[in-house]
């Protein structure tokens, strides 16, 4: 087999030779000889000189939906918008740039109406973009938007054109619908360009076939995606995926290429508690404010006894759990399911955890897959919607400090693609002039780090080379330049296997 030769890597404090064979780190030292001079190696070596850039374990991404986060690339973008009349303007300034095929739908991304003083109505978005299907999609994907028009076009109701949960999912998702052939370009482009962040590996959530989607990507490129893909399902195909005997970390089937097929995996089961902070449908023990009636508290969208259900059957047929848990009445609903079921798995989000409850990951064996970025953009509808319970909000820090594993994802769309936004975001939770919110809840550079990169803190021997080069050591980064001057790190490399997904000119 051929290798990979890195000369000059800085690892930690030490500037070392790594080689690289078989998609594995297989030596580190000083001044190592090529391939042909070790035992077991054979043919060529490819050597590059990092001339002293930082060599770390590549970055995971826990928690994606490529296929929105590669749509939402190519729309409107409404996030500036303060009130509905904004977020109309917004479209109706895309739209007088360019009109768009005639009669198309026209999808717009990214509204917060937590902290309008006016809610999302059809009436506004008839009035700015008259005889136009439009649907808003919101920040966190749980609500969608819609024009009288859209509403025709699609069967729904003509009431207020605003739906949440599982309805705004379906509606975004046939208004946003591509050929193919374009939506597979479309998510190859975003893997790519997660590769240039330092990506090597990510969860991809996305609610669709995605065991046929990403057996059909693999087979489209070469050596596949530029990144590892474990692809999760959702409740509505549980028995299809059952059907097929795969467990979680199997290669898809039907990609004869290796490679591709190495990188192309089944995923979690992923089910959902709640809903969402921004949508007031997450399911807390303390009612919203202003808020009456049976969803005062938010929306349960699994029964216990369902969850627990579901989280037996398919934990028995090898399958991982992912369960999306934002509320912290929700939170603990998903710890106990996972008692009760005997298992163990991921609680994705964990936005709002009890005291009472933070022990109970390391003790269930249950991984807290959290986004820091949401900590920042939430900060200000946490602090009204949550007022009085934020400090059990977004509590990476205490999660740590009772043992929990972390990771880290973005839930991208929701938040960028990049890891070092998450990163960035976990080790300072603030992004303009004000003070970071609940500081204690920060998490340490090299925490943070090991969290965003599968648990591993170094580049060791008989590892999987999937690694990152960057110029200098993100410690001196964040010493110099604080949490903005990790957001802004230099990607010079990334590697998959010991392969090349991204390189600069630096590098070559």
């Amino acid at each position: 087999m051929t290798a990979l030769l890195l000369r000059r890597a800085r690892l930690g404090a030490a500037v070392r030779d790594v080689l690289i064979a078989g998609g594995r780190v297989v030596a580190v030292a000083d001044d190592l000889p090529t391939a042909r001079g070790l035992d077991g190696l054979s043919g060529g070596t490819t050597v590059v000189d990092l001339d002293g850039g930082t060599l770390l374990p590549g970055l995971r991404d826990e928690h994606v939906h490529l296929q929105q986060w590669a749509a939402t690339r190519r729309r409107i973008d409404v996030t500036a918008a303060r009130s509905p009349g904004e977020a109309a303007a917004l479209v109706a300034a895309a739209l007088r740039e360019d009109p768009g095929e005639p009669g198309s739908f026209v999808v717009a991304q990214g509204f917060r109406d937590a902290l309008w003083t006016e809610a999302p109505d059809v009436a506004v978005l008839d009035a700015a973009l008259p005889g136009r299907p439009v649907v808003l999609v919101s920040a966190d994907l749980h609500t969608a938007w819609c024009s009288t028009p859209a509403l025709r076009r699609l069967g729904l109701p003509q009431d207020s054109g605003v739906l949440r949960e599982q309805e705004a999912m379906a509606v975004y998702a046939r208004a946003g619908q591509v050929g193919t052939d374009v939506l597979d370009g479309w998510v190859l482009e975003a893997a790519a360009a997660a590769a240039a962040r330092g990506v090597t590996a990510v969860v991809d959530l996305e609610n669709d076939d995605l065991l046929g989607a990403w057996a059909r990507r693999a087979r489209r490129q070469d050596g596949g995606p530029a990144v590892r893909v474990r692809a999760g399902f959702w409740e509505n195909r549980l028995e299809q995926v059952l059907a097929t005997g795969l467990r979680s970390g199997d290669p898809l089937p039907g990609v004869p290429d290796p490679v591709a097929a190495d990188r192309v995996r089944l995923g979690p089961l992923k089910l959902f508690v709640d809903g969402s902070l921004g949508t007031r449908t997450a399911y807390c023990h303390q009612p919203y404010p202003g808020v009456a009636g049976p969803e005062a508290h938010g929306v349960l969208r699994t029964s216990p006894d369902r969850l627990e259900e579901l989280l037996r059957r398919a934990g028995a047929h090898g399958l991982d759990l992912a369960v999306h848990a934002i509320g912290d009445r929700a939170t603990a609903i998903a710890l106990d399911g996972f008692a009760a079921a005997a298992c163990t798995g991921r609680i994705e989000h964990a936005q709002q955890v009890r005291p009472a409850d933070l022990p109970r990951f390391a003790e269930l064996g249950v991984v807290a897959s959290v986004q820091p970025r949401h900590a920042i953009d939430d900060r200000d509808a946490a602090d009204r919607h949550w007022a009085g319970a934020t400090e059990h909000a977004f509590p990476y820090g205490a999660l740590v400090a009772a043992g929990a594993e972390v990771v880290l994802g973005s839930d991208a769309p929701v938040a960028p693609l990049d890891p070092w936004d998450a990163v960035a975001s976990a080790v300072h939770r603030s992004l303009d002039e004000r003070g970071a919110w609940h500081p204690e809840h920060h998490l340490r550079l090299e925490v943070a780090l090991a969290a965003a990169s599968g648990g591993r803190r170094a580049v060791r021997v008989g590892d999987v080379a999937d690694l990152v080069v960057v110029p200098e050591p993100p410690a001196d980064v964040l010493a110099r330049d604080g949490a903005a001057g990790l957001r802004a790190t230099e990607v010079l490399g990334t590697l998959v296997a010991g392969r090349w997904t991204h390189r600069t000119a630096a590098l070559r």
